[in-house]
């Protein structure tokens, strides 16, 4: 049990300086790379979760296939690596006020509606969801109740990629 709480807290801790280089990285190719390094750690936790179907989703959908359509669609646009002007302003320190309010109300929340709580898996339902298996009952719920919005965000990634085709096709 040790060891999963070293493994998440290097994980996380690798994810949220992911996160930060994503959002300070004034290169566009650079910043889809810090990307990959979050989505990939997010698929390290579910599988430190024992949800392997999920991570793998994750690895094929996200980094596979979400990475590559945003790399294509710099390469396809000839968008500027870097930006000509200076798009900083004087909100930093609003923002961060801002920032750790919202961090206070979701802590207080959180710590109120869970506390000390820690969930059984070892009996009850949690073990009857390890027995069946969570690949099935996930492929369940994707395929039967929420098919539609499935096939929604693949036609709205279909949709983006003709689109970066349209906008880099010349006249």
């Amino acid at each position: 049990m040790i060891a999963q709480n070293v493994t998440f807290w290097i994980l996380a801790a690798a994810m949220v300086l992911a996160a930060i280089g994503v959002v300070r990285s004034q290169n566009v190719v650079h910043a889809a790379l810090y990307l990959v390094v979050v989505l990939a750690g997010s698929a390290a936790q579910f599988i430190l979760l024992a949800a392997e179907f999920v991570a793998w989703v994750q690895v094929l959908i996200y980094i596979g296939a979400v990475i590559i359509l945003f790399l294509f669609g710099i390469m396809l646009t000839r968008a500027p690596m870097r930006s000509d002007t200076d798009l900083d302003n004087d909100q930093r320190w609003p923002a961060a006020v801002v920032s750790l309010f919202l961090l206070g109300v979701l802590s207080t929340l959180l710590i109120q509606a869970f506390g000390d709580k820690e969930i059984d898996i070892s009996g009850g339902h949690g073990a009857e969801l390890l027995a069946q298996g969570r690949a099935g009952s996930l492929a369940e719920s994707i395929f039967a109740a929420y098919v539609v919005p499935f096939e929604l965000v693949s036609m709205l990634l279909l949709a983006a990629l003709v689109g970066a085709v349209v906008i880099a096709r010349r006249d």
